[in-house]
């Protein structure tokens, strides 16, 4: 029940402030016909209710699980196993991110069809479950997250500078790696990492169960940049 109060809290907590922001302006700069705002004011109901029920799934499904799972696959003793499902779970959870979608459909409708949805969304998927394999690796083996970071954000700035990619593909990687870092992503990911850094019990548990959504970005924007080199 206290959970149920506190998340209630918290979803009036951010969609509060915007809520009456746009009434402000309603009344003294845009003046909306008044049934957009009425639509407004429902939206924001629904929206509220989707989020209060979306945090409360969070809280009592995906991190109690993904930190299960996150747990029982370094009990295997086997390196290969813990890549392979963190490359599904992160392809997996990007799929079914809303984010993902909600670009993917504005960039489809801009380009006219010429980026189709799905051929922006595989790539970024694909993007993400290879970086947070490449996590795991990196817990398993106790590789400092500096030499990945600088490694991986270097080639993408190599390839956002270089003639190889087209200018319209280099907003859109940087909008890919935001949004994969979505409400869906972003519990489960954490959750698999915490769980798999602890039972691993390495030195450092924080170090290791954290940076992963640092990490995990990293792959959508090379994605798509590579993306564009193929539609170049």
């Amino acid at each position: 029940m206290q959970t149920v109060k506190e998340t209630i809290w918290e979803v009036i907590y951010a969609v509060m402030p915007i809520t009456v922001l746009v009434i402000l302006l309603q009344y003294t700069l845009i003046w909306l016909p008044f049934e957009s705002l009425v639509q407004f004011l429902i939206g924001v109901v629904f929206v509220s209710g989707g989020l209060i029920l979306f945090l409360l799934g969070v809280h009592i499904g995906l991190l109690p699980v993904g930190e299960m799972i996150g747990s029982a696959l370094p009990k295997t003793g086997k390196v290969w196993l813990i890549v392979i499902f963190s490359f599904v779970l992160g392809f997996a959870v990007t799929v079914a991110e809303p984010d993902v979608h909600v670009l993917s459909q504005y960039v489809d409708e801009v380009s006219g069809g010429e980026i189709g949805k799905w051929q922006l969304i595989i790539p970024v998927a694909l993007g993400l479950g290879i970086f947070v394999a490449l996590s795991m690796i990196r817990i398993v083996y106790s590789i400092s997250i500096k030499w990945i970071l600088l490694g991986g954000y270097s080639l993408v700035m190599i390839l956002a500078f270089s003639s190889w990619v087209p200018d319209t593909f280099i907003p859109i990687s940087f909008d890919a790696g935001g949004v994969t870092t979505g409400p869906m992503a972003v519990p489960f990911i954490l959750a698999f990492g915490v769980g798999v850094a602890t039972v691993l019990r390495t030195d450092d548990k924080a170090a290791d169960g954290f940076g992963l959504v640092a990490l995990a970005s990293i792959g959508p924007l090379l994605a798509v940049l590579i993306l564009g080199m193929i539609f170049a």
